[in-house]
């Protein structure tokens, strides 16, 4: 019989929901304790599950009932303060809530500290283990579409952080983490929403590109119209060979290529495990084996990094922000304004009489911000 580790929860939010609900699902784990700062959120676990002891805190928590392994499912900026303390015990894994963190730098350091400890790790992105997406994974990475030119995803309800995450997720992982080039982002923020504690969009545009070619083009916010009626999110991935449309975390694809020429429709059945379960029995796989593996986490970082830099984007003015996010220097304010008449004075440069465009691997090409020579 397989070895049941004992599980603790730091979150009762959703996604620690997620977690306690996977944890007692499954016979590799035993959940005895959560941790949340409210009396409301602690109240509503005694009563789902009897028996779970519960605090306040992360830090009493650990001093009273250290265990195998914590889900941290806090709010992003807390996952580093959180996962720091943890380390402290003598756990034999770690789930980290995605975003790994509220900047890249912190999810790095997450990163660096778990692999310190040779510890193994989840970070429950859903779409890395649902069925219907990891075919989908695996009919791209074999070329039934071709080469993947474009990603277009649509998403309403949602922002840049809080669901990007997981879709930029999946780009880095259908594009093999072919390294990003750049990131350009564009968003109207009247209605000063806020979701998960999170100050996020009305409305955003998020551009990606990538050494290779391949293009993600993002559409969040409040209410984003979707150009297929009865869907919340749309993937479309455009390849030289075909098209696969699909829909989130809705089980169904429909691949469009010279086998299918009218477009081929592909429905799965939910199962009852959930992905947040697949996710921790895989971590419990790796402690069974005593090998971490950290490129679902690598992936996370990455995707992390994307987000940071649409919102870095955002912030300076809607300029392109080259990748890696720790190379990038903020220009100052542009006083150019595109679709107004042209004085003739104050400098600039004739677009009619470019120089020659720089080799598409020149990393200085990225950014664009070329001055008067």
């Amino acid at each position: 019989m397989s070895h049941q580790y004992t599980a603790a929860v730091i979150g009762a939010g959703a996604g620690g929901k997620a977690s306690m609900a996977a944890l007692t699902a499954s016979h590799r784990f035993n959940l005895v304790a959560v941790a949340d700062i409210q009396a409301e959120a602690r109240a509503a676990v005694r009563e789902l599950y009897p028996g779970v002891l519960t605090f306040p805190d992360h830090a009493e928590l650990f001093a009273a009932c250290p265990t195998d392994i914590v889900c941290v499912s806090t709010w992003p900026p807390s996952h580093l303060d959180v996962t720091q303390a943890a380390l402290q015990l003598p756990l034999k894994g770690i789930l980290v809530e995605k975003p790994l963190a509220d900047t890249h730098a912190s999810g790095r350091r997450i990163l660096e500290l778990i692999r310190a400890r040779n510890l193994p790790m989840v970070v429950p992105h859903g779409l890395l283990v649902a069925d219907h997406s990891t075919q989908i994974l695996q009919r791209v990475h074999g070329g039934e579409i071709g080469q993947l030119k474009l990603v277009e995803i649509q998403c309403t309800g949602w922002d840049i952080i809080n669901a990007g995450i997981h879709w930029l997720n999946f780009f880095v992982e259908l594009t093999k983490s072919d390294p990003v080039e750049y990131v350009l982002a564009a968003c109207d923020t009247s209605t000063r929403t806020y979701r998960d504690s999170m100050q996020v969009e009305t409305l955003a545009v998020t551009y990606a590109q990538t050494a290779s070619g391949a293009r993600v083009v993002m559409n969040t916010g409040d209410y984003v119209t979707i150009s297929e009626p009865g869907a919340n999110t749309l993937f479309r991935l455009i390849g030289t060979r075909g098209a696969i449309d699909f829909y989130g975390w809705d089980p169904r694809f429909r691949l469009l290529n010279a086998d299918h020429p009218r477009g081929q429709l592909f429905e799965f059945e939910q199962g009852n495990v959930t992905n947040h379960q697949r996710h921790l029995e895989n971590l419990a796989a790796q402690i069974d084996r005593a090998q971490p593996d950290y490129s679902i986490a690598e992936g996370s970082l990455a995707a992390l990094e994307l987000c940071e830099a649409a919102y870095v984007s955002i912030r300076n003015g809607g300029v392109p922000v080259s990748i890696p996010l720790d190379d990038f220097t903020p220009q100052p304010p542009a006083d150019w304004q595109p679709g107004l008449p042209y004085s003739g004075r104050g400098g600039g440069r004739n677009g009619r009489r470019l120089p020659p465009r720089p080799p598409q691997n020149d990393r200085a090409h990225r950014v664009a911000h070329t001055e008067e020579e």
